[in-house]
């Protein structure tokens, strides 16, 4: 069931990513040729004015295809994707992305709906035996701000950071009744096992509507956060390629998630408030300054306008093909390698 269920999910998130594409399109009066949902083979297709819609075999992606999105002819289409102003076609572009970010927010909004509060960042306690204690350290009533520089919003992003700067040292930005203190936590042990959050209770929010729509407001932006923090791992050695999964390893994942959950309402639950975090990195991942991407072509859009502006002459829309083209080829390799790690940890752990 979970696996079948975490299927629909990734399919679901890729069919709202291009339904932003097609509808912002169709608002900007772009003619769309196709609208498919999944790869492959068609299964089933109908015909509308304009538009034939699609649903394919393969579930793990989808495409909008517009008229003249990749080529202009001798007489372009006034209504094709390259006939239109630039601010048009980046709103076109961003779409997808945003599409995914606003679904992400009401998913994580319907699933907060019935929360009873939230936990703050303002410390409530701290018990006696507390080693960091004190006018310049912390103290009952402080506010934590931030923990190595990162702004913290909830309690959530205390533990967050707690665990990854685990062993490490940490500065501690504190707010205390409107002045800043900062300090660096020292590291100690309690039973061989470090200690830390366990010896603080902070402060409880009421689930009202306002409260409530600022959290979810909150975690669709740690998600952003955590892939902010996955990049810079990545960049900084402490994570590798091997650790990046693919669509099977994701749906691999949203399967686990709901078959470790207690009951099957919670593991649909579970599956559901990931699908809203795979939501996220789909907008977040598309928006990068890659080529072949959404954000690499607006990017790419941009910096022709500044060469049309220097030079006053029209850049043939035929180099952005070849780089995209380029690009997509380097970003087919590294899913052959990233499939293949999924499976490599399928078969590891089987």
């Amino acid at each position: 069931m979970f696996i079948v269920l975490a299927i629909l999910a990734f399919g679901v998130i890729i069919a709202i990513h291009e339904l932003g594409h097609y509808l912002s399109a169709r608002a900007l009066n772009v003619k769309v040729n196709e609208f498919a949902i999944g790869m492959g083979p068609k299964l089933l297709k109908k015909q509308g004015k304009e538009t034939l819609y699609t649903l394919r075999a393969i579930p793990f992606g989808g495409f909008c295809s517009m008229e003249g999105e990749h080529e202009e002819g001798e007489e372009p289409d006034p209504r094709s994707f390259l006939s239109q102003k630039r601010w048009r076609r980046i709103i076109i572009l961003a779409s997808g992305s945003l599409a995914n970010f606003i679904a992400a927010f009401i998913i994580i909004l319907i699933l907060t709906a019935g929360a009873d509060g939230f936990t703050g960042t303002k410390l409530a306690n701290v018990v006696d035996k507390f080693p960091d204690q004190g006018p310049s350290e912390i103290m009952a009533g402080d506010r934590i701000i931030a923990m190595n520089g990162e702004r913290l919003f909830y309690y959530d992003d205390f533990v967050l950071f707690s665990n990854i700067n685990a062993g490490k040292p940490i500065t501690i930005t504190l707010n205390r009744n409107g002045q800043i203190v900062e300090y660096e936590r020292r590291t100690y042990t309690v039973d061989g096992k470090e200690e830390f959050r366990y010896q603080l209770a902070f402060n409880d929010i009421e689930a009202n509507f306002v409260e409530t729509v600022k959290y979810s407001i909150y975690q669709t932006y740690a998600f952003m956060r955590l892939i902010r923090l996955s990049i810079s791992m990545m960049i900084s050695g402490d994570a590798s390629l091997s650790d990046i999964a693919g669509p099977v390893g994701i749906v691999s994942t949203m399967n686990t998630i709901g078959q470790q959950a207690p009951t099957t309402a919670a593991g649909v639950l579970n599956i559901v408030f990931f699908t809203a975090f795979i939501g996220v990195n789909v907008a977040v991942i598309n928006l990068l300054p890659i080529p072949a991407m959404d954000g690499g072509r607006i990017l790419f859009t941009g910096v022709t306008w500044v060469i049309e502006k220097i030079t006053r002459r029209r850049l043939d829309p035929k180099y952005e093909g070849y780089i995209n083209t380029g690009a997509f080829v380097l970003l087919i390799g590294l899913m052959i390698v990233i499939f293949y790690n999924d499976i490599a940890r399928l078969i590891t752990r089987g």
